[in-house]
């Protein structure tokens, strides 16, 4: 049994949870996220909570549990307070420009790289080399700041690239330092 599953969803105020037999719709301050339900569980709401049972007994139905709890969960808090990552770009000459909604990254190519944002995602630019990415979607802030990163990973090296806030690179010796005296 899901230790994840188990746990209830706190609905916080100003949030509304709709459950029907296929979806489960969640609607707040700063959105509406739908999810369809995992089969093999179900879902239901006792006054302020949120709660998910597995129906079935096979291992499907177990990893689908915790799944589907952590999906509502992320949801409930998406449309609450939202999602947001920050990107840094390290290197010499590497700059971002937001151009309306789409961003132009310059990261050592011969040409510009764009990036158009995503519906339901926000993209924003600080300085020339701080991009922060927000939303009420868990997984789309997460893939459009995964995107942008894999314009121009970290390398090895030198660490050039774009990284998340915080991300720490490892570093490899160059040749010379391998050698030894």
């Amino acid at each position: 049994m899901s230790r994840i599953g188990k746990q209830p969803v706190i609905i916080p105020q100003g949030v509304t949870v709709t459950i029907t037999d296929t979806d489960v719709v969640v609607k707040g301050p700063k959105g509406e996220l739908k999810e369809q339900i995992v089969r093999d569980v179900a879902v239901r709401q006792e006054e302020d909570k949120v709660l998910v049972e597995k129906t079935g007994s096979s291992w499907q139905a177990a990893a689908s549990h915790g799944l589907m709890r952590s999906l509502i969960a992320n949801m409930v808090e998406g449309v609450a307070k939202g999602y947001e990552k920050k990107l840094e770009l390290v290197g010499t000459g590497y700059r971002v420009v937001q151009q309306g909604k789409k961003l132009v990254l310059s990261v050592g190519y011969s040409h510009t790289v764009d990036v158009d944002a995503v519906e339901g995602i926000e993209l924003t630019v600080e300085g020339n080399n701080k991009i922060t990415v927000r939303g009420i979607s868990k997984y789309l802030v997460g893939q459009v700041a995964a995107n942008i990163r894999k314009v121009k990973k970290p390398e090895p090296y030198k660490g050039k690239g774009i990284r998340y806030e915080g991300e720490a690179v490892r570093k490899k010796a160059g040749k010379a330092a391998s050698k030894g005296a």
